[in-house]
């Protein structure tokens, strides 16, 4: 009798959790957690396609020393973040995160402003190639962002409408971080590299 009454139980407590959106929260959680993975694959991408860039650009403006201290400490930085993984759980990691791209994205901008000054730079192959990789690889970052914008939306809201608000004060549930809104509003648009037009300076 005991262990009917235990399956009985059983039950009962699996038919209230997937009626109570369960199952949904799960796999929004999956989601965001695949979509930040994506995020941090296309962010990598660019990274490891810094080291070829500066030493094309080195070839022609050795003297330009600061761009590349600058673009060298904005990695190490990259580096130093260890907390990534967990960004999307923690608003002091997800901070960083964002800071260390923000600051690699504005030395790679003060990289290309100097490509401008020298014409054969710019006619390099080398430097061509790695400059259409940059650009599909920012336009892969943009796309990332803006669906992980969306996943972490979702699952925000899941959990914070009824009866998903239930069951995530029980079980623990939290808020997902996301893009700071002077961020989100570049989301969906990548950034600029056309070496057919001046240099903004």
């Amino acid at each position: 009798m005991g262990k009917f009454v235990q399956w009985v139980s059983l039950c009962t407590c699996i038919l209230f959790l997937s009626g109570c959106g369960y199952n949904d929260i799960q796999s929004s959680d999956e989601d965001v957690s695949a979509k930040w993975a994506e995020v941090m694959n296309q962010y990598q991408r660019r990274a490891d396609l810094i080291p070829n860039l500066v030493s094309t650009v080195k070839g022609y403006a050795a003297h330009e020393e600061s761009v590349f201290k600058e673009i060298a400490d904005a990695r190490a930085r990259i580096g130093s973040v260890a907390q990534s993984q967990s960004a999307p759980d923690n608003a002091q990691s997800m901070q960083a995160y964002q800071q260390s791209q923000q600051a690699m994205s504005s030395a790679l901008s003060r990289l290309l402003v100097i490509s401008e000054r020298y014409p054969e730079l710019k006619a390099d192959t080398m430097f061509t190639n790695l400059m259409v990789q940059l650009e599909g690889t920012e336009n892969r970052i943009a796309v990332a962002r803006h669906r992980y914008v969306e996943a972490v939306q979702t699952y925000n809201l899941q959990i914070r409408q009824f009866p998903g608000v239930i069951l995530a004060r029980i079980l623990g549930y939290e808020r997902k971080q996301n893009f700071q809104p002077d961020d989100v509003k570049k989301v969906s648009t990548a950034p600029e590299i056309d070496f057919s037009k001046p240099a903004q300076g």
